[in-house]
Parts: C-alpha cells; structure tokens; sequence
C-alpha cells in the first residue's frame, strides 16, 4: 500500500466539481459533487442521534435497499436538520436535478448537508448549483481538494487522502475526503466522509469493513461530547480496477480492509487536530487491558474530559485529570496497578506508577506537551487488549467560535 496525491478523484471513473451557491457562505464554494458514471455498489455508517438530519434518512433509505448509486451531493452551511418534510423534498428535488442533468436515476443520488440546524435549505439555489456542477465535472486531483474545501464549515483546512494496493494482480485505488471540526462525539462523531474506490467487492462485504472500520477510527474520535444530526459515512466502489470481485472473507478482502482502515484513521485524525479552537491533538494509547472494549472505553474517557482537554491546552501534567477521566468511565480496575506516561516529539515522562505519583522535571513536562500531538499512554497491566482514541485540547476559542456560530 502507499499514499498516493488527491482524494475523491484518485480513483477510476469519478470526477468531482465545485460551485458557489451561496447557500449561508458568501464568497467560497459551498456545494460538492462526487460523481461515478459507472454504477457503484455502496455502504454506509450515520450518526445514532435520534434526531436525524432529512439527508441522513435520505441515505439511509438509498444504502439501505442495496441499489447501486452514482454519486453525491453536498452542501455547507445549512444543515436540513429539524426541517420537517419539506427539508425530506430538499433532498428530492436536488437528487432530481442531477436526474435531469446527467439521465441517471434520482434515487442514485445521495446527499449530505453540514451547517446550522433548523433552517430550511434553498432549493433553488441548490437545483441551479448542481446545474453548475453538472457541466463542470472533472476527474483532476485538483477537482477532487476543491470538493475537500466546499464541504468545510468551522474546519480551518480540507481534508483528503488517497491510497494504492494491489488486488489479485491488479492496481486498485482508495480515495476519500472529510469535514468536521465541531459537534464531534463517538457514535458516530459529527463529521461527512465520502469514500471512493475502482474496487470490485459484493455489497454485504463493503457494508461489514466499513462498519468494522469505523468503530476503530471514526468513533474513537472526539471534540466536545456533542453527536451530530448530520454524520453519515458513504463509500462508493465502481469495480473499475477490474479485479477478481471479492465475494468472500479472503486475503484481498483483508488487503482492502488495511487500506480502508490507514484511510479512515488519517481522516480521523485529522479532524480531531481540527478541533475548533484546538491548538494540538489529544491522543490517549490504553495498552494491556483485560480486553479491547474496556481499553476503548478508558480511551474515550481519557480524551472526552473537558478538564483532562483543559490540561492538554494549558501544558499541564495534572495526570490526576486523566485518572479521574478513568475512573468514571464505568470500567473497573484496579488504580494499583496503573501507569501512566506523557509522550510527544518532545520526549516521554512517566508521572503514575502502581497507585503512586512519581517526581517529575515540571520543564520537561511542559516541554513534551507544548508539542503539536501529545499523548497520554496507560499501562493497565491487566492483560493485552490494546486501543486509542483522539481529541484536541479545550481552548478559550471554542467557545468563540459557538457563541455566534449562526451569525
């Protein structure tokens, strides 16, 4: 496997555009569309918030009765959250529009929206933006990061990733773009991540490594402890690449498995260290627990605690935060037998050993966390499950940033 330039467009057979619909943003684009002439087997994750964007039931219902689709749609903005059913025939009429566009059934059509909740979408600049992309699609890497950059909200930079691996002989491409800065809680996180690749795989199959996936990556991820209305998760596979279809659990499947995962992860991550406000990436490494559902709860905890997030920001070695962090997680064990380390580019320090604070350089300390990741590293001692989540630090600027966020 390696790292390859682009994103959405990295893969055969999808083309990407761009426009400015001026939907709540004025000068920047602020519609995407993702776009496969070539049908695409499809899978999907969404947010488990009861309260559930029109775009997410729109997709769900789409993944959901297993038909292929061709591509999606995206709006920054306005989030079609709350919006009742005229916010569902947003969905229908945009969905009908690239119907019109490119003769591909509207039901082939996904779409996603990320903004504020509560306001309804204007379907007319929505329909006349997707007849902008529909003219001015393009398979470029160039279109794909512009895709990248139209979907951002409160994220101060794009994010997307592609990767190449070999399939039965053949060369096969994984590409993928996400947003999410804020509102970013497991489960699935507050987030929109579009997946493209020319592999051939059986649906049931994508559906299964995709889920997998995510519960490793995407949802051990967190900013502020608040799941989204909107999150929603697509990849779309156009078997393109030609390769052997994988209809079974073989070692293609595993190969594409371990692309899907280094791709999610680094989306991930990224879109923890974009935390808004975050000045650094909060990454906490549980090792040697009984087992791995209670190391990724400890994980999650770890991150989740606005004190602990507070310490990160502040430079602070206050392990005690991390601790207590543990310690309502509602996992038992046993503080005896805990350690606990800071780690970074700037070195490593142990601070907790069995039950007992160790001294420490307070310099060094604040040497190791001034770094742009930093890690909080737990030794259970319990057994040999392993997990680890992100966050970002608690800044002044987070409450700035949501304070007018509708302004």
């Amino acid at each position: 496997m390696k790292r390859i330039e682009g994103g959405v467009t990295a893969a055969q057979g999808f083309s990407a555009a761009v426009c400015e619909a001026n939907i709540k943003y004025k000068d920047r684009t602020d519609m995407a569309m993702v776009y496969s002439k070539s049908p695409c087997v499809t899978a999907g994750t969404f947010t488990s918030n009861v309260v559930k964007a029109a775009c997410v039931m729109w997709d769900k219902k789409l993944v959901e009765s297993g038909k292929p689709l061709h591509g999606v749609v995206v709006n920054s903005g306005i989030a079609n959250a709350c919006t009742g059913k005229e916010g569902y025939d947003a969905c229908e009429d945009t969905a009908k529009a690239v119907e019109e566009c490119l003769n591909v059934p509207y039901i082939s059509i996904a779409v996603a929206s990320t903004g504020v909740i509560g306001m309804q979408l204007p379907v007319d600049k929505l329909v006349n933006g997707v007849k902008k992309m529909c003219s001015t699609l393009s398979n470029s890497i160039e279109a794909g990061t512009e895709a990248s950059k139209a979907i951002m909200t409160t994220d101060t930079v794009n994010k997307e990733i592609a990767v190449q691996f070999e399939v039965g002989g053949k060369t096969v491409t994984l590409g993928g773009m996400s947003k999410g800065s804020g509102m970013i809680h497991p489960n699935m996180c507050t987030m929109l991540g579009f997946l493209t690749t020319d592999l051939d795989i059986k649906k049931p199959l994508l559906q299964e490594a995709l889920s997998e996936v995510v519960e490793d990556t995407f949802n051990m991820i967190s900013v502020d402890g608040d799941t989204s209305t909107n999150d929603t998760l697509l990849i779309m596979a156009n078997g393109l690449a030609n390769n052997e279809t994988i209809d079974e659990k073989n070692e293609d499947y595993e190969t594409f498995k371990a692309a899907l995962y280094e791709v999610c992860t680094y989306l991930a991550r990224r879109m923890a260290a974009d935390g808004e406000g975050a000045t650094k990436l909060f990454t906490a490494h549980v090792i040697n627990a009984e087992n791995k559902k209670k190391a990724k709860t400890l994980a999650r905890s770890i991150i989740s605690s606005s004190l602990s997030k507070a310490a990160i920001y502040g430079c602070d070695a206050n392990f005690g935060r991390f601790l207590c962090a543990m310690g309502y997680s509602g996992e038992t064990f046993d503080q005896n037998t805990v350690e606990l380390f800071f780690e970074s580019k700037g070195g490593e320090l142990q601070v907790f050993k069995m039950g007992v604070p160790l001294e420490f350089d307070e310099d060094l300390a604040t040497q190791i966390m001034s770094e742009e990741e930093v890690i909080v590293r737990v030794d259970m001692h319990e057994g040999d499950a392993e997990a680890t989540a992100w966050g970002c630090d608690l800044t002044y600027d987070y409450v700035k940033i949501n304070a007018d966020y509708r302004s």
